[in-house]
């Protein structure tokens, strides 16, 4: 595994002090300032985009009062504000259907881990609730159920989740051996190694598909 480039620092969450990756910052706010963007073939439009849960400002260190208009560090994703997260659970609470997005997502993982093949094979298999059409998801379409004011784990309680990383099926650009992951601890990214069997790489998997 190799870490992202990207800056780390230091985020308060709500409930409790983290070390939280900027990335997961970073990517709530071009989510929010650019609607539709990474999507292409990836399900619906989504616009507007539901919010990222994001409710404080920071500098390089600590957190800040959020700036104003014209001043440095004005527009973080606190600043922002997206339609409230809503999310319905089906009758067999196997499936939870994100009523901004349409997308339709395992309610919980099985609690395996799985190198990278083995997880994209499980998803294109999996029938739930007798519906297929499984895949793993991109980057963009993981983040989108990450709640930023949330810790331990950083998602709605709508859904069962690990405090850990899930694959998503986006690569690592310059790095064609890696793809992204999310951590639902924190909401945290890294990049895993998509080619290796070794059980150190194995990671678990939340499946998504397009809702009606």
């Amino acid at each position: 595994m190799k870490q992202t480039d990207w800056k780390k620092q230091k985020i308060k969450a709500d409930n409790g002090c983290t070390m939280r990756r900027m990335s997961g910052v970073l990517l709530g706010v071009v989510l929010l300032m650019a609607p539709g963007a990474g999507l292409a073939g990836t399900g619906p439009d989504w616009n507007p985009l539901p919010d990222t849960g994001q409710k404080k400002c920071y500098d390089e260190n600590v957190e800040i009062p959020c700036p104003g208009a014209g001043q440095s560090l004005y527009g973080q994703d606190a600043q922002y504000q997206g339609p409230a997260p809503s999310y319905q659970v089906n009758d067999e609470g196997e499936i939870v259907t994100d009523n901004n997005t349409r997308l339709m997502w395992m309610q919980s993982d099985d609690g395996v881990r799985r190198i990278y093949t083995a997880a994209n094979t499980y998803c294109t298999s999996l029938t739930l609730s007798g519906k297929t059409g499984w895949r793993l998801p991109s980057a963009i379409e993981l983040t989108s159920i990450i709640d930023y004011s949330r810790l331990n784990p950083s998602i709605n309680p709508v859904f069962s989740s690990q405090l850990a990383f899930y694959w998503t099926a986006t690569g690592k650009a310059g790095g064609v051996q890696y793809n992204w992951m999310i951590n639902f601890a924190d909401g945290s990214d890294y990049t895993g190694d998509k080619i290796s069997t070794a059980d150190a790489s194995a990671r678990y998997v939340r499946c998504v598909c397009t809702g009606p």
